[in-house]
């Protein structure tokens, strides 16, 4: 429980505070490939023009991992700015639990282990098989395998999605084919059988979240768990056919098994043992629930093993999903959304279902639901299951339209809106698509600062990480990266970029300067937040954006 903040007496707006996050915007290092800057967005560019803005930091340290050399990305961008400090979050707390030790002291792994060790079962791993430490790190798959053999674990399967979106789109054999020399290398003296078992994009099976598209866990269960779909003798055989076959990006790879003689060489058997590597939460919680619940209404599962599952993390702290994990999770507590409720704010948050759960429950220090039901309002915009390419202005016009009405009526003193577009159509490696995207979401922020000009309120507007700034491969000289065709190539990955702070305020009477403090990290939006609300942040909380 926090206490009500005091009231600074410093600024007072008739109309609402709106926190826009523009999901994925940053300020491009190149001029080639930088969608932002390459789009017409007339309302950002007189914002811009007119407005008091900054540069803020959204990756590395700035947001609670290992090294600056770390992307930012959706979860800990929402967390830091949501929390008002800076945590150490999955990639790094991960790290140093492998590092030091303590993940393997744990009870959870005992338990793993010691149960195929009892069973004569076969220890699985399902996750990102890449480095692009968003979702997982491949270095955290390979020391817990060694330490699975070291205790005497007999075999093992990995169920390796491809990534294509934290990394290079089609950099998975960059991957794949050293991860199977090493466990063919594990494998030699004869007292270990490591394999890769299954795969599959992850944009197509087992990593769905918000409930968007139940079908892709479907496919992922079917592939993973029960061994089902097209065969072959091997990940490298799959990925080379299924890409000349599809034109496919990584992301984008259809489903597939690896057999041998017809049969799959790691389909899950009760006695099994089964971790998910991946640390992020937001695309871990629907296939977590499928190995936990006892009874699944979102599709067949056909057989449902008997095994002791675990994942990397705890992805949901209030529902406790899953059940076991082998590192827990950052402790993240005294958010904004948790002050402002104590200090009887009404507050509105709004997204479509792609970023809906960034705007609360990432927002909100990963907790689910609402520490007030009487002065909060969740709205979820339904995303369209189509790939964002196909729809690059997805639902921000849907999302504009209730911005705008709740503006309008007043009930609220604080609303904040997540528009997915650069972040979601970025990851597609589509120039022109992003380009549109950005053009589709400036027609809603020219929407949205008018009706809150007319409501004399305060427009802020942020991201929280870049992606849409930085489209294509730079080398390190900085020249564009060319495919074999000689066209640029595509990048789909986060960039390391920083990003906007904008402070719309029509009714400015000098209350703060108009210089606005550098060097920060988006963890200060918090702090910024409640200073324009009139309210006194907590006193280690980030410093606020804005001079007082």
């Amino acid at each position: 429980m926090v206490d009500k903040l005091k009231q600074s007496g410093k600024i007072s707006r008739k109309g609402p505070v709106v926190l826009l996050i523009m999901d994925g915007v940053g300020f491009g290092k190149y001029e080639d490939g930088d969608a932002v800057k390459q789009a017409m967005t007339k309302n950002l560019d007189k914002l811009f023009a007119t407005c008091p803005w900054t540069k803020l930091k959204a990756h590395g340290t700035a947001v609670g991992l290992p090294t600056d050399a770390d992307m930012g990305n959706s979860e800990v961008g929402h967390n830091a700015m949501g929390c008002g400090r800076v945590f150490a979050q999955g990639a790094k707390l991960v790290a140093t639990s492998i590092e030091t030790g303590a993940m393997f002291q744990g009870e959870t792994w005992k338990k793993l282990v010691d149960n195929v060790k009892k069973t004569d079962g076969t220890l699985h791993f399902l996750g990102l098989l890449s480095d692009g430490n968003v979702h997982s790190h491949i270095k955290n798959l390979k020391d817990m395998i060694v330490e699975a053999k070291k205790e005497g674990v007999k075999k093992v399967r990995v169920h390796a999605l491809l990534d294509g979106r934290d990394v290079d789109p089609t950099s998975a054999l960059d991957y794949f084919d050293p991860f199977a020399d090493f466990l063919k290398d594990l494998s030699a003296d004869g007292t270990f059988d490591g394999q890769i078992a299954s795969g599959g994009g992850r944009m197509v099976i087992t990593m769905d979240r918000y409930n968007a598209n139940w079908d892709m866990v479907r496919k992922g269960w079917e592939t993973h768990v029960l061994g089902e779909g097209r065969q072959f003798a091997s990940a490298h055989e799959a990925i080379e056919t299924l890409r000349k076959e599809t034109g496919a990006i990584d992301q984008d790879l259809p489903p597939f098994v690896v057999a041998k003689d017809g049969k799959p060489v790691g389909s899950v058997q009760d006695g099994d043992s089964f971790i998910l590597f991946n640390f992020r939460g937001d695309r871990a919680l629907e296939i977590s629930k499928a190995f936990d619940a006892e009874t699944l209404t979102e599709f067949d599962r056909k057989r449902h093993p008997k095994v002791e599952y675990a994942g990397m993390m705890e992805y949901d702290g209030d529902l406790h999903v899953p059940r076991q994990y082998l590192v827990n999770p950052p402790s993240i507590d005294r958010t904004m959304a948790e002050y402002l409720c104590a200090s009887g704010v009404k507050q509105f948050s709004i997204s479509e279902t792609q970023k809906f759960g960034h705007v609360t429950y990432f927002f909100n220090g990963n907790k689910s639901g609402k520490f007030d039901e009487s002065l909060e309002e969740y709205v979820e915009i339904p995303s369209d299951i189509v790939p964002f390419e196909q729809r690059p202005w997805m639902k921000c016009a849907e999302i504009a339209d209730r911005v705008i009405k709740e503006v309008e009526e007043g009930k609220y003193q604080f609303i904040k809106l997540n528009f997915p577009n650069g972040d979601m159509v970025g990851h597609t490696g589509v120039f022109e698509a992003v380009v549109c995207s950005m053009e589709g979401m400036d027609l809603q922020i020219g929407r949205i600062r008018e009706a809150v000009e007319k409501a004399g309120g305060v427009l802020l507007i942020t991201a929280d990480h870049g992606n849409a700034d930085d489209m294509v491969e730079h080398k390190k000289d900085g020249s564009v990266a060319k495919d074999a065709a000689g066209e640029p190539k595509p990048k789909t990955s986060h960039s390391l970029n920083l990003v906007p702070f904008i402070v719309y305020d029509p009714c400015y009477n000098g209350e703060y300067s108009q210089d606005l403090r550098e060097g920060l990290g988006i963890s200060s939006v918090a702090a910024t937040c409640m200073s324009m609300l009139g309210l006194v942040p907590p006193e280690d909380y980030d410093p606020c954006i804005v001079k007082f």
